[in-house]
């Protein structure tokens, strides 16, 4: 980020997130010591040897500032906005209604020897399974951690929509996920059995043959969205690429921490550097949602399921010119 944005950071840092100067140390500088830590994954003696500052008092203004990025969740996490009639983006025009998307990826942890098998993914890794969501210009939308590695994603997904404070999704819009997900109202999976991945589909013989290898090209394109969110979150937090050194709880917060800080500079900055090194492939300010009606099931449904099959059609049809 620039000057000016890290000089915004620590104003909302301290107005808003209650952050204060100690004694002999700035707002900035604790500010600067906390995101070190984050991009770099130092340890805390490197810390101290950077800043010049004790083992304990680096620790104390990292947790300060932990807690004041945290109080920030309100203004950070954006509010998204449905796909309508005027969207001109190709990848997203035909999901009138859409939302973004979700996905879950794992977070390599530290855990105890006691608690590794609870937190062991179908690949050996020691890591928490991360529920998130995002809208079409990868800002994340929501973002639940905490649930161990060996959750399946529809079981994550199933906790964030009965959540008080969890996913919420008004009736009629919905958001895109792969088929680790139910096909179901809010929930728009691509077909099973079909291809699907980006480098399936070319020129020639390559091209789609039907309604459903259609939708699931074009499903693929735009759900490709949460994959970038995640691959540049990793990019830009060190500390997220590897196993942590603080304990559980801690090391959740801090995945809260980087995603409020991801938003942050993507709101921030015109032209994200991190974006544009990587592939393509790879108080309350949210709106009052009393009167609305929230989905709050994850099953699948016939309706859900021949809304999906006309949508496919229609979308092939316009695809090819007939009318």
């Amino acid at each position: 980020m620039t000057r000016g944005d890290f000089a915004k950071l620590c104003y909302l840092l301290k107005h808003v997130g209650g952050l204060r100067d100690s004694r002999y140390v700035s707002i900035n500088e604790k500010a600067a010591l906390f995101l070190s830590v984050l991009a770099h994954h130092k340890k805390n003696r490197i810390v101290r040897f950077d800043f010049k500052r004790s083992g304990q008092t680096i620790s104390r203004h990292f947790h300060d500032v932990l807690n004041a990025i945290l109080r920030l969740h309100n203004l950070l996490l954006v509010n998204p906005e449905p796909v309508d009639d005027n969207c001109t983006n190709p990848r997203w025009s035909p999901f009138k209604g859409c939302l973004g998307a979700l996905d879950g990826t794992y977070v390599k942890v530290k855990v105890s020897d006691t608690e590794k098998a609870r937190y062991r993914t179908r690949k050996g890794d020691i890591a928490v399974n991360c529920l998130g969501v995002c809208d079409t210009n990868m800002n994340f939308i929501y973002l639940m951690t905490g649930w161990e590695g060996s959750a399946a994603d529809c079981r994550v997904l199933r906790d964030a929509i009965h959540r008080p404070n969890g996913l919420k999704i008004p009736q009629g819009k919905f958001y895109l996920c792969d088929n680790g997900y139910t096909n179901g109202q809010g929930f728009l999976t691509p077909y099973k059995g079909v291809r699907y991945h980006l480098d399936e589909w070319g020129e020639g013989n390559s091209i789609p043959q039907n309604p459903k290898e259609y939708f699931n090209m074009t499903h693929s394109k735009a759900r490709n969205v949460i994959e970038r969110a995640f691959g540049l979150l990793k990019k830009r937090w060190a500390i997220l690429r590897s196993q942590s050194f603080y304990d559980i709880k801690v090391q959740n917060r801090i995945i809260m921490a980087c995603v409020l800080l991801h938003n942050f500079i993507r709101l921030e900055l015109h032209v994200d550097p991190i974006e544009e090194l990587s592939s393509d492939d790879d108080e309350d300010d949210h709106e009052d949602n009393e009167n609305v009606d929230f989905i709050d099931t994850l099953e699948p449904s016939q309706f859900w399921t021949n809304w999906r099959d006309n949508l496919a059609q229609s979308m092939f049809n316009e695809w090819r010119g007939v009318g």
